[in-house]
């Protein structure tokens, strides 16, 4: 059994999980760094068994996803990575596993569904409290909107790169 703290925790396995296409993926650059590979071996191994890679397992990010992604990493220019990466979807990060057969990517691999296990508890959460929260707005009067608007804003994702202001607001006739 590996020792688990060369293995990435669940929370650097979900900030690395992204939704690109309306699918949350994640990148060959990012699984090469965990599983201790280097890029293009991952992209060889994949495109040695790409029958086992079908569009819904992965796909290559296009010209204007890749620039988009540059600019949110600040990826030099003039060094690092020049192909646009790949993205796996669940089934294609576990599918890796069987074309990457060292411990190490299986120990990753157990990783990685945990986190996309917990990210799919929390969005059904999510969406649980969105309707108890639909129902206790039918319940209760107008003088509960702002709390329950006030509540909604914090269930809602923000848009990647934005923030929330942080500190008091003057207050804004409506």
């Amino acid at each position: 059994m590996a020792d688990r703290k060369l293995i990435a925790s669940v929370e650097q396995i979900e900030s690395r999980i992204f939704v690109i296409r309306g699918q949350k993926v994640m990148l060959s650059l990012h699984l090469a760094e965990l599983y201790e590979v280097e890029p293009r071996a991952l992209v060889q191994a994949v495109k040695r068994n790409i029958e086992r890679f079908p569009e819904d397992f992965m796909f290559q990010l296009s010209t204007e996803e890749f620039a988009n992604l540059k600019s949110q990493f600040v990826i030099s220019s003039w060094g690092g990575i020049r192909a646009a990466p790949y993205a796996f979807t669940e089934q294609g990060v576990s599918m890796l596993s069987s074309v990457l057969r060292s411990d190490r990517a299986i120990q990753v691999n157990i990783e990685i569904m945990r986190a996309f296990v917990r990210l799919r508890q929390m969005l059904a959460s999510n969406a649980e409290l969105s309707r108890k929260l639909a129902l206790l707005e039918k319940k209760y009067d107008i003088q509960f909107k702002a709390v329950f608007d006030a509540i909604r804003e914090l269930m809602t994702p923000l848009e990647h790169g934005k923030k929330r202001p942080i500190g008091f607001a003057p207050w804004k006739e409506k």
